[in-house]
């Protein structure tokens, strides 16, 4: 039985995780259709963002990942457009998508995340790094990764200084903002949440150096996913305590996704995600599945969550 509603699912767009997005709005679009809902996808890097008033949708089914997906950009256009969207509102998803400020907030708030410093291109014209490094207390092996990308691109882990220095220059030639960090080993642990009620944690063991881009998404990196997490059951329940507060801190609204460092029996959020993936390889998914949650309940529960003023 068809649904009345009208969901606009948009994916795709211009940013570097378009591949991941349009597998994401796709796999979303198929559970919509199969549950009755009237779908329609929408491509912004095919269509101009204004067509969307003309198709006057019920609800906006956000699946768009990385810059001006889920930076507040879109969201805030939605808002223009007065049409409910899923996942996070304009502020939430900007600071989420801002690793300098978001860990800014967790620091403030007593959550653990690595020794770090911000690097801007425009008021740092002849950073000396050794001092930056040294003043911020940070070790090696050091991260230095966009501040406002996703899905690993661009993450660089350096074992010393001369790597780092190479590294630095790449990527301050593409990139305005750095975010430079100690790296933490231990267990790979990330949390999903629904409406800001953590519903358990996974464990990831990639056979890569670690958690990146290809491990994400690519079946053949054959990345070993634990659910539940296999740590200590009161463990367990402080991350996901840990999640919900940073949820709540960041104002967030829908699903989203927890990334720690479990480490000498300490978690370290290293970011919280407003627009985590929804493909066969997606981690929110998998957990929610292991709760019992099958990917239509998911994706309608979204739907029915939609809303303005987020």
């Amino acid at each position: 039985m068809k649904n009345k509603k009208k969901i606009l699912v948009i994916l795709g767009g211009n940013s570097e995780e378009r591949n991941i997005s349009l597998d994401t709005g796709k796999s979303c679009a198929m559970a919509l259709n199969k549950i009755g809902f009237n779908t329609i996808k929408f491509d912004p890097k095919k269509n101009s963002l204004i067509k969307i008033k003309k198709i006057n949708p019920d609800i906006i089914f956000n699946a768009l990942h990385g810059k001006d997906g889920e930076d507040g950009n879109i969201q805030s256009f939605f808002e223009y457009l007065r049409i409910p969207y899923t996942h996070s509102g304009v502020l939430s998803s900007m600071i989420a998508m801002n690793k300098n400020l978001s860990k800014e907030l967790f620091k403030k708030n007593k959550i653990k995340t690595p020794k770090y410093f911000f690097y801007c291109k425009r008021h740092h014209l002849n950073i000396d790094l050794r001092k930056k490094i040294k003043k911020n207390r940070l070790n090696f092996p050091i991260v230095v990764k966009p501040n406002n990308e996703g899905s690993s691109i661009g993450v660089k882990i350096c074992k010393n200084f001369k790597t780092l220095i190479r590294e630095f220059k790449k990527l301050n030639k593409i990139y305005e903002n750095l975010l430079f960090e100690t790296y933490i080993p231990g267990q790979e642990i990330q949390v999903a949440l629904i409406g800001g009620k953590s519903i358990g944690a996974i464990e990831l063991r990639p056979k890569r150096k670690f958690y990146d881009y290809n491990a994400k998404y690519k079946k053949s990196a054959n990345t070993t996913h634990l659910v539940p997490a296999p740590i200590k059951k009161k463990k367990y329940n402080e991350v996901l305590r840990i999640s919900e507060k940073a949820y709540k801190l960041l104002k967030c609204k829908g699903i989203a996704r927890c990334d720690f460092r479990f480490y000498k029996d300490t978690f370290y959020l290293l970011e919280l995600n407003t627009q985590p993936g929804m493909t066969s390889l997606s981690l929110v998914p998998e957990i929610a599945k292991y709760s019992k949650i099958s990917f239509e309940k998911l994706v309608k529960w979204m739907v029915n969550d939609s809303g303005l003023n987020r």
